[in-house]
């Protein structure tokens, strides 16, 4: 074990890496543009809805994305802010492109949830906090758009608590909602931050009290929300949970802020309170035990792979989490699956579409490798002793379709396209037997059409899919015998292991129940692959 180095350990603790969860619209991406504005690292954060076609977020990048003003991929974007060196990991907030979220909270050490005042939680926004608390990593919650009428803070908190199962703790609390609006209550520091219905907040407007029955509020908001503010402060007081560091390092307590991202209102002030409860990267798990950040040299895992982010150039980025020690750009590292030294002579860092060669990194940061084509999610990288990280998550995938090349003739483009997209995640690719059909499986539909234009834009590739019955799918493991004897029921996925698929849960218990000797698996995580 390596002695902890005194530079790597300052570096690596100013560090503060985590993904924005949330459902369609509940404003994740204007979010991520604020944050990026108080950090410097863009100089106007524009509005996602209603945009000019000219101008799209920041960290949409790719061109469906800005046709449609959503975010289909994970995007990795850092800026230094305060003494800390943060690391926004923007995960695509629409529906249909789950799958490359979860494995992006892979990387990251804590998440932020947006939620839209008026919606509550919805269901995209429990699929990702199910993958968060896995993890066990913490929760921080930002209840946005209090500038239009919604749900009541209390009926908010209570359906975080039993929707989600995490206590919430209310760092502040808004005075009034809608076009009565006028700020909110900071309860840590006894302060009130005054929203005006005309700015942009540019610079946080607040002034200490007493505590919520200071009249100087009163004077300020007017009685009757002043009024209210004293009863609802009151009643958190009483019956709400305790502040509690420790609930919140372990994922099971979630601080709550409120605010509107759209008008800059609570953003910053989010931002500085999260700095100072959020965790500097901590140990992750490995088959040789937990690797420390501070006392290993460099190691990390691959989490990404994107192609044609630059279309000019046709190049294909793996995104590694550095987890421990330092990164120095031209360093030789140990490609743990090949068995490989490679040198990383080129490493980038993003901000969307615009990238930046790489001197050196530390535990905590994402940086983006160019991918010759070794790279595969879930491999590890290291220095010294070998290792590798915990197998990425898999999901099953929802939706599957049967696909063929239209043109005959440009069957080695498309045999290239599939297998590109397969590896970046785009899609799960299973065979048929004994006919070696194609099926695509995907979590979400809209993959399908991402899928289409894909590989018609890059690679010149029109495709004919056909959707199946199919809803979910089982990877089966038993003893030679037993799998072969259900082998004309199966598909098998990219690795050869072989998958069963049904069209209903009923089917998938009959078929527990026949083959009792055949263990059905949710994902293919820790099942053997039968070829590369």
């Amino acid at each position: 074990m390596s002695q902890t180095n005194p530079q790597w350990e300052n570096e690596i603790a100013k560090r503060r890496t985590f993904a924005i969860i949330s459902h369609p619209d509940a404003g994740k991406t204007t979010m991520t543009e604020k944050l990026l504005y108080y950090g410097g690292a863009i100089r106007e954060a524009g509005m996602v809805k209603g945009r000019k076609n000219s101008k799209h977020a920041t960290s949409d990048w790719m061109e469906i994305e800005k046709k449609r003003g959503i975010s289909v991929t994970s995007s990795a974007m850092d800026f230094e802010y305060k003494g800390h060196h943060i690391n926004i990991l923007d995960t695509p907030g629409h529906q249909d492109f789950s799958e490359d979220t979860y494995r992006t909270l892979t990387a990251a050490d804590a998440a932020v949830m947006i939620i839209d005042v008026a919606k509550g939680v919805e269901a995209q926004t429990i699929k990702l906090f199910k993958v968060c608390r896995m993890r066990g990593i913490p929760i921080f919650t930002f209840i946005n758009k209090l500038d239009r009428h919604g749900k009541d803070p209390f009926e908010l908190l209570e359906e975080i608590e039993r929707v989600l199962g995490i206590r919430s703790y209310p760092m502040n609390w808004p005075i009034g909602m809608g076009s009565y609006f006028s700020g909110v209550y900071d309860r840590m520091k006894s302060r009130v931050e005054l929203y005006q219905s005309d700015t942009q907040h540019e610079e946080i407007s607040f002034f200490p009290v007493e505590g919520a029955d200071d009249p100087m509020i009163g004077e300020r908001v007017g009685q009757e929300l002043w009024q209210q503010l004293q009863e609802e402060i009151a009643l958190l007081d009483v019956a709400g949970d305790e502040y509690d560091p420790e609930l919140i390092a372990k994922g099971q307590l979630t601080p709550v802020f409120f605010g509107s991202a759209i008008n800059n209102f609570g953003v910053q002030t989010f931002l500085d309170n999260f700095l100072q409860m959020a965790p500097a990267p901590s140990a992750k798990k490995s088959n040789i035990g937990l690797i420390d950040p501070y006392t290993n040299p460099f190691s990390g895992f691959i989490f990404k792979i994107q192609a044609n982010m630059n279309p000019a150039h046709r190049d294909r980025i793996a995104f590694l989490r550095i987890c421990s020690g330092k990164f120095e750009r031209g360093m030789t590292v140990k490609h743990v699956r090949l068995g490989k030294d490679i040198k990383l002579a080129q490493p980038v860092q993003f901000m969307a579409q615009d990238r930046e060669i790489v001197e050196e990194s530390y535990a905590g940061d994402v940086i983006g490798l160019f991918d010759p084509g070794i790279f595969q999610i879930g491999d590890t990288l290291c220095v010294g002793r070998q290792f590798e990280y915990e197998e990425m998550p898999h999901f099953s995938p929802e939706f599957f379709s049967k696909v063929m090349v239209k043109d005959a003739l440009k069957h080695k483009q498309f045999q290239k396209g599939i297998m590109q997209l397969t590896e970046e995640g785009t899609v799960q690719l299973f065979r048929t037997y004994p006919m070696e059909e194609l099926i695509l499986g995907v979590v979400g539909v809209l993959q399908f059409e991402v899928l289409e234009y894909r590989l018609k834009a890059e690679y010149g590739v029109e495709i004919m899919l056909t959707r199946m019955p199919y809803q979910i799918a089982r990877w089966l493991e038993g003893d030679k015998a037993a799998l072969d004897a259900v082998k004309n029921k199966t598909v098998t996925d990219r690795y050869g292991r072989p998958v069963m698929l049904f069209e209903s849960e009923y089917q998938l218990r009959v078929a527990m129940e026949k083959y009792s000797s055949i263990k059905f698996h949710e994902s293919s995580l820790g099942l053997k692959a039968t070829q590369s």
